[in-house]
């Protein structure tokens, strides 16, 4: 087996709903995601010969995810009255809307999701909330 590994961060800021601690208050984290990606065999022609993948490529793909939601307010749907999310927008803050609570679980799975539906052969997703804590997705 063959795989790869990179790590891009980004900062946002969050609440949890319904968490009944100092987490359902807004707050922020410099989040760091871990990808990897593994596949038994290397490619076998071109550019790529003999790699699972350019690192270059792969870099770049998570990066990008990553700064999609950079500096945003992630937001779970449904979790603020539609008066406050355009009281936001209409004051110049970038929200970043998700269809589920905006947990380091749930974002190390869209993250996951991101780079596969890229054709990315991910194995593994780490991101962590603080450098301590980090929850980890596998497909």
């Amino acid at each position: 087996m063959y795989g790869l590994k990179t790590e891009a961060s980004f900062d946002s800021a969050h609440f949890l709903t319904d968490y009944y601690g100092k987490c359902e208050n807004l707050h922020g984290h410099r989040w760091r995601v871990v990808v990897y990606l593994e596949q038994e065999s290397l490619q076998a022609d071109g550019t790529m010969k003999d790699m699972v993948l350019d690192f270059g490529v792969f870099k770049r793909a998570v990066r990008a995810v990553a700064d999609s939601i950079d500096h945003t307010f992630l937001v779970e749907e449904g979790s603020l009255a539609p008066a406050t999310i355009e009281a936001l927008e209409a004051e110049g803050f970038s929200l970043t809307l998700f269809p589920f609570r905006t947990t380091a679980e749930n974002l190390a799975h869209w993250f996951c999701d991101q780079l596969v539906a890229q054709g990315l052969p991910v194995s593994q997703v780490d991101c962590y909330e603080t450098p301590n804590n980090c929850a980890i997705y596998r497909p």
